[in-house]
C-alpha cells in the first residue's frame, strides 16, 4: 500500500523533485567530511590567539538544527554525533544565488555539508564560514512531535517527545531529539566495555555459546522455542549460558565468560524483556565467597571507569558501590522482616500455613523455595537499596547449586541486590553428576505440578559432568539492570535501544 503524505511531508517531497530537476541529487552516495564539529572545533580552540597559525578549514557534516535568515546572511546549526556547530553563510562568500537556494531547499532535520574555515563571533561562538555546502540527505519527514520557534529571529527546534509509547516505538526520532537518550546508551556502551575489560583483566577468556539450544536450561523460565525445516527439529531460544560454559570448565578453560542476549517467555515489567543482556562467568576452583569478592571488585571498577566516581543516585537515593557490601543470610533476614523461621517449615504446606497466618498470599501449590522467594520478594528485596548480597538459598529452586555441608535442603548461593531490584546471581556449582541427575529428576517432578517452568534433563550436560568438572562458582549479572541503575532509570525500556512493545492495534 502506498505510502500517504501529509501536506509537510508532500512540501519536502516537492524539494526534492525541484532539486532533481536542477540536477542536485538530494540523496548523494559519499560525503567528504574531514572533521567532526567536536573535532573542528578543539582544532581552531588550539591555534586561537596565533596570528601566525593558517585558518583552520574543514567540511563538516551533520543534521540541520536551526536556521535564521537575516537578508544577506543566514546562521544555521547543524548537529553531529559529537556535538553541534554554527554555520554562518553570507551573500559574499557563497553568492546570492546559493545563498537563496539555501533558504528555499534546506529544511530542518535535513542532514548537510558545509566547508569553510573556522572563526569566532562577536557573541564569542565557534563558527564555520561557509564557502561551499550541499545536500546529503533530505528528511522528508519532520522529526515527530518536534516545533519549530522562532527565538531573538532565529527558528529553533524544540524537542517535545516525552510520550513513552511513542519514543519506544520510535526510537530513531527519540534519539534525533532527545540528547540525553543518546547519553543513555553511550553510558550502557561504555558499562558493557568496563565489565569486559575488568573480566579480560582478571584473565577470563570471553567465549560465545550457542543461542539456538535443542535443551533449555541453567534458569527455571520458559524458552521461546522455533523449528529448523532441515533437520526437521524443534529448538529453543536459550534462556542461560550456563550448561554451556560449564561443559568449557569441564574442557580445560578455568575462567571464561559470556555476554550477550537470553530470551525468556515470561511477562513484560519495568524490569523484564523477553530479550535481555546478560554477563556470566564461571571460575573454576573457586566458591560463592570469592565471585562476592571479585563482584564487588567488578562493579566498583565499572563505576570508577564509566563515572568516575563510586556513587550515583538512583530513584532519589545516593547509593555507594565502595567494597565490602553488607552481606545478609537469607532465613535470618527473612526471621527478622517476617518473623518466619523457614528452618522450621521443610514443606511447602507448613511454610504456606505460617505465611497465611502472616496474612501473606501464598500459592498452595508452589514450592516449598517459591514460597520462600515470594517472601524475598515481598520483604527483602525492596529494602535493600544500598548494594547488598543475601545468601544461603534454598535447593529446590536452585537446582544448579551445591548443598551447604550439613544441609541438604541449602544450598551456597547468593544474589546481589541494589536500588530495591536483583541485580545478580551466583552459586558455588554443583559438580557431583549424580547428585545433578538426581535433581533434575526432582525438579522435573515439582515444577511440573507447579508450572511450565522447569529444568528439562541434559542428557548431554550430565555426560560432559561425568567426565570430571572441577569445583567452580558461577555468577551472571543482568546487564540491562545494571545500566538502569548507573543512569537512574527505573524502567528497563529506556535503556534498550529496542524494547519489546505490544503490536499496535
Amino acid at each position: 500500500m502506498a505510502a500517504e503524505f501529509s501536506n509537510l511531508e508532500q512540501i519536502r517531497i516537492d524539494k526534492i523533485q525541484a532539486l532533481r530537476d536542477q540536477g542536485v541529487d538530494p540523496f548523494p552516495s559519499r560525503s567528504e567530511r574531514t572533521h567532526t564539529t567536536q573535532a573542528a572545533i578543539e582544532a581552531f580552540e588550539s591555534v586561537e590567539g596565533d596570528e601566525t597559525a593558517a585558518p583552520v578549514v574543514v567540511t563538516l557534516a551533520g543534521r540541520l538544527r536551526s536556521m535564521r535568515p537575516m537578508g544577506k546572511i543566514t546562521f544555521a546549526h547543524i548537529e553531529d554525533g559529537r556535538g553541534r556547530v554554527q554555520l554562518f553563510l553570507r551573500l559574499n562568500d557563497v553568492g546570492e544565488e546559493a545563498l537563496q537556494f539555501f533558504s528555499r531547499n534546506f529544511d530542518l532535520g535535513d542532514f548537510v555539508q558545509a566547508s569553510g574555515s573556522m572563526f569566532r563571533t562577536r557573541t564569542g561562538e565557534a563558527t564555520v564560514r561557509v564557502e561551499a555546502f550541499r545536500m546529503l540527505a533530505k528528511a522528508v519527514t519532520p522529526l515527530p512531535a518536534a516545533k519549530d520557534e522562532v527565538v531573538d529571529g532565529e527558528v529553533v527546534q524544540h524537542a517535545t517527545l516525552s510520550d513513552p509509547e511513542t519514543r519506544f516505538r520510535q526510537r530513531y526520532a527519540d534519539l534525533a531529539i532527545n540528547a540525553h537518550v543518546r547519553e543513555i546508551f553511550r553510558k550502557r556502551s561504555a558499562i558493557i566495555s568496563a565489565l569486559r575489560a575488568f573480566m579480560d583483566g582478571e584473565g577470563f577468556m570471553e567465549v560465545e555459546t550457542p543461542i539456538l539450544q535443542p535443551i533449555y536450561g541453567g534458569a527455571a523460565a520458559q524458552p521461546f522455542v522455533t523449528h529448523h525445516n532441515q533437520l526437521k527439529q524443534d529448538l529453543y531460544l536459550r534462556i542461560s549460558f550456563e550448561l554451556y560454559l560449564k561443559r568449557l570448565l569441564v574442557g580445560g578453560f578455568e575462567k571464561v565468560y559470556e555476554i550477550g542476549r537470553d530470551f525468556r517467555n515470561e511477562g513484560v515489567s519495568f524490569k523484564h524483556n523477553p530479550e535481555f543482556t546478560q554477563l556470566e562467568f564461571y571460575w573454576a576452583y573457586a566458591d560463592y565467597e570469592q565471585v562476592m569478592t571479585l563482584t564487588e571488585q567488578m562493579l566498583a571498577f565499572v563505576a570508577d571507569t564509566v563515572l568516575g566516581q563510586r556513587t550515583f543516585t538512583f530513584q532519589g537515593d545516593e547509593i555507594s558501590l565502595e567494597p565490602p557490601w553488607p552481606r545478609i543470610e537469607l532465613r535470618q533476614g527473612l526471621i527478622d522482616s517476617t518473623g518466619i523461621d523457614i528452618q522450621e517449615h521443610p514443606t511447602s504446606e507448613t511454610l504456606a500455613a505460617a505465611m497465611k497466618a502472616l496474612n501473606v498470599d501464598a500459592n498452595p501449590k508452589a514450592t516449598r523455595g517459591k514460597l520462600i522467594d515470594a517472601l524475598v520478594s515481598t520483604y527483602l528485596e525492596p529494602n535493600f537499596i544500598q548494594p547488598t548480597f543475601l545468601y544461603n538459598y534454598p535447593r529446590d529452586i536452585s537446582p544448579l547449586a551445591k548443598s551447604i555441608s550439613g544441609d541438604p535442603l541449602t544450598v551456597e548461593r547468593f544474589e546481589g541486590f541494589m536500588g530495591g531490584v536483583e541485580l545478580c546471581n551466583a552459586f558455588t556449582e554443583l559438580n557431583d553428576p549424580l547428585d545433578q541427575e538426581a535433581r533434575f529428576t526432582e525438579m522435573g517432578r515439582d515444577y511440573a505440578s507447579d508450572d511450565d517452568e522447569h529444568h528439562p534433563m541434559d542428557d548431554d550436560y550430565l555426560q560432559a559432568m561425568r567426565y570430571g568438572m572441577p569445583p567452580n562458582g558461577g555468577f551472571g549479572i543482568g546487564v540491562d539492570r545494571l545500566v538502569m541503575l548507573l543512569t537512574d532509570n527505573h524502567s528497563i525500556r529506556e535503556v534498550l535501544l529496542f524494547p519489546h512493545l505490544r503490536s499496535k492495534e
